[in-house]
């Protein structure tokens, strides 16, 4: 098992910043986070919290930081259901709600759908069942020929701003469950490049028959989470980009 030391290393190598970068940061002298490190002194609870702040380090590194070294974790992790964290999930049902007609939805940190609004059923049909069973994963359901990947025109730009999306997110919270969704479906050279859009932003383009619609996203987290699922699960909400989509929701039945 590594030590607390060996664990802020490394998570100040994944950041990029030197020991001196970080006692500044933290306030504290660039000679006791190099005793940390080495296991020369061992850091209190308090101070683990305070490099861990720096270090942008996620809560379920967190609590393996601080029980390397000896400490009780301090980040629960709550299931997202009625029972254990009701009000957050009132307000997640509203904001899915108020999103209708437009399709938003609720993903864990492996791209698991934990929660949707009900614009989104009518992008299923066609989706083979077996890429529905839960937990469906939005990478898995976007990507993969069984699913969207055959209606989304512009396969490749969504492609790439997906694997720029999750490289991010592998560099500030890597686990083998993403590293093997990367792998599986956005490592190597994407179809045609590296596309650049003209839009302001990239749009997600579908066809369906001879209907095309035009969405681009947008993603919502918790601002100060101390509870791992609330650190972990994002909100991606979905808006037309022209009036053809747009009319195209405002008729779809609820």
């Amino acid at each position: 098992m590594q030590t607390v030391g060996e664990l802020l290393r490394e998570w100040r190598h994944r950041r990029r910043i030197s020991q001196l970068d970080l006692a500044l940061a933290a306030d504290v002298s660039a000679r006791h986070v190099s005793l940390v490190e080495t296991g020369k002194s061992q850091p209190s609870a308090a101070m683990i919290h305070r490099l861990a702040e720096r270090l942008d380090v996620p809560l379920r590194d967190r609590n393996l930081l601080l029980l390397a070294a000896g400490f009780a974790p301090r980040y629960a992790e709550r299931s997202l259901d009625r029972e254990q964290l009701p009000a957050v999930l009132e307000a997640i049902g509203r904001l899915l709600r108020a999103h209708e007609p437009y399709p938003a939805l609720v993903v864990d940190r492996g791209w698991n759908i934990v929660m949707t609004n009900r614009a989104l059923d009518s992008f299923l049909d066609g989706v083979a069942p077996e890429l529905l069973k839960p937990p469906v994963n939005l990478v898995r359901l976007g990507l993969d020929e069984r699913g969207l990947a055959k209606n989304i025109v512009n396969l490749a730009e969504v492609r790439s701003v997906l694997r720029t999306r999750m490289a991010r997110q592998l560099a500030r919270a890597p686990s083998p469950e993403l590293l093997a969704l990367f792998d599986e479906f956005l490592a190597g050279p994407l179809d045609g490049g590296e596309p650049e859009s003209s839009e302001i932003v990239v749009p997600m383009i579908f066809r369906f028959g001879d209907r095309e619609l035009r969405l681009f996203s947008t993603t919502t987290s918790f601002g100060t989470p101390v509870d791992i699922t609330l650190d972990e699960v994002s909100i991606e909400s979905y808006y037309p980009m022209d009036e053809q989509t747009a009319a195209y929701f405002a008729v779809k039945p609820a």
